[in-house]
């Protein structure tokens, strides 16, 4: 079974997290940075801490595809057998984004960068919180991404609620896959 936090640290993360706040955690190749995806206040803020563009959009983690379903289209049968031939997995499809997706969330996509991961310490997490995770790398912009929580918290300070965990064995970011043309964007 995954490890979660310690209780004291995932009763903070809770908080923080229907707070607006940002959260810092392991995820398959680096340390990311996360919040509520539907909190437009929570997203500012990690765009702020990253300096990232607001076109560009971001990236959601989930435990699995309960999760990811009031940020998504309905799938089709046939869209559905394609995405659960890689999830769980490092795999990040850009879907049909829902009416209910903040346009900061998407940037100036109409789809959504969805991914259900591997990684069972952030899945654990996204289970804890009841909710799906927006997961960026945790950097500012063109700078490395960060692998340690002691990094995190030496990078971001109290601007981000930093958990302890190890990432996983992954060097490279998610493969990033347009499902529609089957494009692979990264």
């Amino acid at each position: 079974m995954p490890q979660l936090p310690r209780a004291g640290a995932l009763h903070a993360a809770r908080a923080r997290f229907r707070h607006g706040g940002v959260l810092a955690y392991a995820t398959e190749s680096c340390f990311g940075l996360g919040c509520d995806p539907f909190n437009v206040r929570a997203i500012r803020r990690i765009l702020a801490i990253k300096a990232r563009p607001n076109h560009k959009g971001l990236i959601v983690i989930a435990a699995n595809l309960e999760q990811l379903r009031p940020l998504i289209r309905p799938l089709t049968p046939a869209q559905l057998a394609v995405v659960n031939r890689y999830w769980p997995g490092p795999y990040t499809f850009l879907l049909p984004a829902s009416r209910r997706v903040p346009q900061l969330l998407r940037g100036r996509h109409d789809k959504i960068a969805v991914r259900i991961t591997a990684h069972g310490p952030a899945a654990a997490l996204c289970l804890a919180l009841g909710s799906p995770l927006v997961s960026t790398s945790a950097n500012r912009a063109g700078q490395k991404s960060l692998r340690s929580a002691r990094a995190c918290r030496q990078e971001f300070g109290e601007q981000v609620l930093t958990l302890d965990g190890r990432i996983g064995k992954r060097r490279k970011p998610s493969t990033i896959i347009d499902l529609d043309s089957g494009r692979v964007l990264r």
